[in-house]
């Protein structure tokens, strides 16, 4: 009876240093409702069982976009600061660089805590779920549409597209808007398209067929 009291006390114990507390402090409760209610949307689609867990994965996530914004609103206001000083045009070029240099390290340490901290309640592929909720899915829907495009694909160009692709999504996670992100895919998809040309596919003339292909299948579905 003691031991099972013991472990049941341990349990609580680990419990509770694993609880994530949402960081509310000094923010906008209507922006923090609105990031709460994006996160859920994004958390919902892993159909996590345990309460706890699942409170706890909301509040890492809604983190993560609230020390995004952090990151951003303090360069931002440090580069107004900047422009409207009395530096001369070289000395406001050297601070913009060295607000950029910092707002870059802060990224760089929020972009590891994040799996890391996801990891204390989600598996690998959980993880993975959340990272493409974070990221609008475009990892699959590009993956995909170039697998239909290009039905001859290789295995091994297969696995470098969803590779860069995957890579991509890293810098998208840590984009500080939508348009961000997808210019952070932009860029891969680019370097996959010159990938692809020099493996001796025809782009334009792949896309040409695979419209077709995808005209047809619409008309099939009429029918």
């Amino acid at each position: 009876m003691k031991l099972s009291v013991i472990i049941i006390g341990l349990l609580l114990f680990l419990s509770a240093l694993n609880a994530v507390e949402l960081d509310t402090k000094n923010r906008d409760p209507k922006y923090v409702t609105n990031i709460v209610e994006r996160t859920k949307k994004i958390v919902d689609k892993l159909e996590l069982n345990d309460s706890t867990t699942y409170k706890n994965v909301v509040n890492v996530v809604a983190n993560k976009y609230f020390k995004l914004n952090d990151i951003y609103e303090k360069r931002d206001s440090a580069v107004v600061r900047i422009k409207r000083s009395t530096m001369s045009k070289e000395e406001k070029a050297a601070a913009e660089s060295a607000v950029q240099n910092e707002k870059e390290v802060a990224l760089y340490r929020s972009h590891f805590a994040f799996p890391a901290e996801l990891s204390l309640f989600l598996n690998e592929q959980q993880i993975e779920a959340v990272k493409d909720g974070i990221t609008f899915g475009v990892v699959k829907v590009t993956y995909d549409a170039t697998l239909d495009m290009i039905p001859s694909l290789k295995e091994e160009e297969k696995v470098q597209i969803l590779a860069w692709l995957k890579e991509a999504r890293e810098f998208a996670i840590d984009a500080e808007n939508s348009n961000k992100k997808h210019e952070a895919f932009g860029k891969y998809k680019g370097r996959i398209n010159n990938y692809l040309s020099k493996r001796g596919y025809n782009l334009v003339k792949e896309r040409e067929e695979w419209y077709k292909r995808i005209k047809v299948r619409e008309e099939g579905n009429k029918n």
